[in-house]
């Protein structure tokens, strides 16, 4: 069958078996914690004479849409805030009271993907799904997932990190359903069939990118649920065994290089030396490419047609008019006309009515990180180095060549050294200007190298979130970074590196799912976006929208309300600080000595260097009189 035809006529088939039935068949002794809603089952039972604890996600039955209220619900199938917290508290539990050497943890995954409803985006949701990866990450239990239908996005991938992972031959597993991708890639939601080949979410897809280990063969007949049942149990018999033949800390350890080998397929011949081969870039004050600069004709000297506002350049300056930042903007500022150098000073922010663009990664270095002490790493890494030819399809190539031309830097990531007031941090920052800040092979693996970087040297890490989330070009290796990304800041926490994470505007997608949510500590610019799902996205799809209840300064009151609820957040704390972008190098600083006093009271693991700060004296001049 086609791809098309397989998730037309099978994945999605209405009377497909659901996770219930297959519980049901599969476990004589099934008890049943909730009920939690329809979305979610959870409970226990005994498999293979094991204790098998259940995690499943539940789409929609025929006999559960009869009437016309039921057809209009809007997250049916998808898990929202309140049962993420279930699913995380159970995982907090087995994490308290465990090892535990003679259970497993079973998820089994079909979902659209996570409720995106203004209910749960207030709920902290983005938080919760990076939680979540972490906590299956490091609960110390064996653990199955296995894709029984569709595994959507972020909410699938919230359930789906286990030891060993299988998906069902005819399930699909992708960043976004096919019908969104083919909008936002092809301008074209009927263009379905390219979207499914371009996710890469078939089951020998996912296989191949190590998304799943093992592939479950399927019935004939697509709503037989005994077969698929008995299909599952033998799966899980064999696979019961293996795992049992194998200590519990090894298989820990494994789900972390399993993460680390997401989406690197290919090493090429010079792969480790090209990575630390970089042309550093020293002077960042500079104006994005994309700016719409206003100029003197050579020779003479120009008066705006606006020119009731007194404003006269001359030749040599250039002016940059609020609300016509950019080509294409939509024109919402107050039209004072700002010098480019006052412009850039002020982080792209407008002096009179405070209007900001979003900064690139150049304006956010030249925001927090001290003058002239910036040097980039890993620069020449490419999704050649990552990914074989073949997967790097023609549509990918056209994208990337665009965005070539919009930034000065390679990816979207921008990973380096640098010194806040002189204590020296490891930068790990989007860039907006290339693909949106989007999530990426390169951006994940730039990540791990960033943290591995920042643990050598015992720095903090300062990450800055400002992207859109994974990748759709790259499909379900884009999905995995989360994973990845997730990995690499929990090896940080385990040896006390701090990791400040900055949330700039916008903050969504899979980034505020996984690396940018696990901050020590989260900082936000004032208006930032920090939502999983974009207003837009949720608007098209008919969920309601109130797009200032998602925006940095309101979540910072729901965040406060996260330590009055512990039984729900658990160790959730969202968003600590709202600071404006004049402020943020100020703000680090704060968190940064803290660190360093500490430190200097502190035993060191053995082999380590004590951290001492290196304050050059023109810095330490500047220091001293901001303090």
């Amino acid at each position: 069958m086609q791809l098309i035809e397989v998730f037309k006529t099978r994945t999605r088939h209405p009377f497909r078996p659901r996770s219930s039935d297959l519980i049901q068949r599969l476990f004589a002794d099934f008890r049943e914690y909730g009920p939690y809603g329809d979305n979610l089952i959870m409970g226990e039972g005994h498999l293979e004479g094991r204790l098998v604890y259940v995690v499943a996600q539940q789409k929609p039955k025929p006999e559960q849409l009869r009437s016309a209220k039921d057809v209009k619900r809007l997250n049916w199938g998808m898990l929202n805030a309140d049962e993420h917290s279930r699913v995380l508290g159970l995982l907090r539990r087995l994490a308290e009271t465990g090892p535990h050497e003679e259970a497993v943890l079973l998820s089994l995954v079909d979902t659209y993907g996570a409720d995106i409803s203004m209910y749960s985006a207030r709920r902290l949701q983005a938080f919760f799904i990076a939680h979540l990866i972490r906590a299956y990450l490091t609960v110390p239990i064996r653990t199955v997932s296995v894709v029984i239908g569709e595994g959507g996005s972020g909410g699938a991938l919230a359930l789906q990190v286990a030891d060993r992972r299988a998906a069902f031959e005819d399930a699909m597993y992708a960043t976004a359903p096919p019908e969104s991708l083919a909008a936002i890639i092809f301008r074209d939601p009927e263009r379905i069939e390219d979207a499914l080949t371009i996710s890469r979410c078939s089951a020998r897809d996912l296989k191949r990118f190590k998304v799943v280990d093992a592939i479950i063969p399927q019935s004939k007949r697509v709503n037989d649920a005994e077969g698929m049942a008995r299909n599952l149990g033998s799966y899980l018999e064999r696979t019961f065994r293996d795992l049992f033949r194998r200590r519990l800390d090894k298989l820990m350890k494994r789900r972390f290089e399993l993460a680390d080998e997401m989406g690197v397929i290919r090493r090429g011949r010079f792969y480790e030396l090209k990575r630390f081969i970089e042309r550093p870039l020293y002077q960042l004050k500079r104006a994005p490419k994309d700016i719409k600069l206003i100029t003197a004709p050579s020779g003479g000297v120009h008066v705006d047609d606006d020119y009731g506002d007194g404003t006269v350049i001359e030749p040599g300056q250039s002016f940059v008019r609020c609300g016509q930042e950019k080509e294409g903007s939509r024109g919402d500022g107050c039209g004072t006309m700002i010098p480019l150098e006052d412009w850039l000073d002020n982080h792209q922010v407008c002096p009179s009515c405070g209007k900001r663009t979003v900064l690139d990664a150049a304006g956010w270095i030249h925001a927090i990180a001290d003058p002239g002490t910036f040097h980039e790493l890993f620069r020449n890494m490419t999704v050649h180095d990552l990914l074989p030819e073949e997967d790097i399809h023609n549509y990918y190539r056209d994208f990337l060549d665009k965005q070539r031309d919009r930034t000065t830097f390679t990816e979207s990531l921008v990973t380096a050294s640098a010194t806040v007031y002189g204590y020296p941090v490891v930068l790990a920052i989007s860039e907006f200007a290339f693909a949106g800040g989007s999530m990426g092979v390169v951006f994940g693996e730039k990540f791990r190298l960033a943290c591995e970087y920042a643990l050598r040297k015992r720095w903090p890490l300062v990450a800055v979130c400002c992207s859109g989330g994974a990748r759709l070009y790259e499909g379900i290796v884009a999905l995995m970074q989360m994973t990845k990304t997730v990995a690499a800041v929990e090896r940080l926490k385990r040896t006390g590196v701090p990791y400040i994470s900055i949330l700039a505007d916008p903050s969504t997608g899979g980034a505020i799912a996984s690396w940018a949510a696990l901050g020590d500590v989260c900082l936000a610019e004032p208006g930032a976006l920090v939502i999983f799902t974009g207003p837009r996205v949720m608007a098209a799809r008919g969920f309601e929208v109130q797009e200032d209840l998602v925006r940095s300064d309101s979540l910072l009151e729901v965040s406060a309300q996260t330590l009055e609820e512990p039984e729900y957040y658990g160790d959730i704390r969202g968003i600590q600080e709202v600071v404006p972008r004049a402020g943020m190098r100020r703000a680090l600083v704060r968190y940064l000595e803290v660190y360093a006093r500490v430190r200097q009271g502190m035993p060191l693991p053995k082999g380590t260097r004590p951290y001492r700060r290196r304050l050059r004296p023109d810095l330490a001049v500047a220091h001293h009189e901001q303090s």
